[in-house]
């Protein structure tokens, strides 16, 4: 729980402010120049940050839908996408 408390300012942030954020944690890492405490600090909102990303891109995806063409190719509607497809 605390953690969640932590980083409940990252529910709030849009896609892709949460995306930038999570790059620029993931750079950090990479670099290596980071204390460890402090990595640990900003491997935990990444992985927060991760999770909103994907949330948010899940509730996009359900929004998604194609376009369906009839025999002459004409749009006739549309219907959900598939996602194995």
């Amino acid at each position: 729980m605390a953690k969640a408390a932590a980083h409940a300012d990252v529910k709030e942030m849009p896609f892709e402010r949460a995306l930038k954020e999570l790059e620029a944690i993931v750079s950090r890492l990479e670099r290596g120049d980071v204390e460890l405490e402090e990595s640990i600090s900003i491997y935990e909102r990444g992985e927060v940050l991760k999770a909103h990303c994907d949330q948010l891109l899940k509730r996009a995806e359900a929004k998604v839908e194609k376009l369906t063409f009839d025999a002459e190719g004409s749009p006739k509607g549309t219907e959900p996408l598939d996602k194995n497809g």
